[in-house]
C-alpha cells in the first residue's frame, strides 16, 4: 500500500511538474495599445490573461502603435497588441496567436479587422463571419493578407498557413 501511494505522489508531482514548463513554453507578454474606454478591448485582455499571456495595458489608444508596426488602416481594430515580435490587431483568438508563436512565420502578425460580433471579447449574442489575417509585409492591404483562419457560422478552420513555411517574425519597431 504504502508503495502505491508512493507510485501516485511520484506520477502527481511529475504531471505537475510537466504541466508547469508546457504552459510556461505558451507564455508570453503581450503589450497591449487601446483606448482606456474600451471595454470589448478589456474583455479581449481578461482572455489573453486567462490563457497565460502577461498583459501590460497602455491606456492611449493604438494608432500610433498600429502604424508603428506597419498594419494599415485598412486592417485596424480597436486595439493592438504587440508579442515575441509580432503585432496582433483587433480581437484575434487566443489559439490563432499561440499557433503563430509556435509557428514563427515570416510576418508582421495577425489581424481581425474590424470588430466582428463573436470574436473574442465581441460576445453580443450575434455571431458573424469573419477571418484572420496573417500580414506577411508592413503596410499590407486587405487583397495582400493571406487567410489564417476562418470563424462564424458553417466555417471550418481549415486555412491556416502550412507549418513549413517559418522563419521569424519581420516586426521591427524603433
Amino acid at each position: 500500500m504504502k508503495k502505491q501511494l508512493n507510485k501516485f505522489f511520484t506520477r502527481s508531482l511529475l504531471t505537475i511538474a510537466l504541466t508547469g514548463v508546457a504552459s510556461t513554453a505558451v507564455a508570453a507578454t503581450m503589450e497591449v495599445y487601446k483606448s482606456p474606454t474600451c471595454g470589448c478591448c478589456a474583455k479581449w485582455v481578461d482572455i489573453m490573461r486567462d490563457n497565460g499571456f502577461t498583459v501590460n495595458i497602455h491606456d492611449v489608444g493604438n494608432d500610433n502603435a498600429r502604424v508603428e508596426a506597419g498594419i494599415s488602416t485598412e486592417l485596424g481594430s480597436c486595439h493592438t497588441a504587440l508579442v515575441n515580435g509580432y503585432a496582433i490587431e483587433g480581437h484575434v483568438p487566443v489559439d490563432d496567436i499561440k499557433q503563430l508563436l509556435k509557428e514563427r512565420p515570416r510576418a508582421v502578425g495577425l489581424s481581425a479587422p474590424g470588430m466582428p460580433h463573436g470574436s473574442p471579447g465581441m460576445e453580443t449574442g450575434r455571431v458573424d463571419t469573419y477571418n484572420v489575417l496573417l500580414i506577411r509585409k508592413p503596410g499590407d492591404k486587405r487583397s495582400a493578407a493571406e487567410i489564417y483562419n476562418r470563424y462564424g457560422p458553417g466555417k471550418s478552420q481549415t486555412d491556416k498557413i502550412p507549418e513549413n513555411n517559418t522563419t521569424k517574425s519581420i516586426l521591427r519597431l524603433k
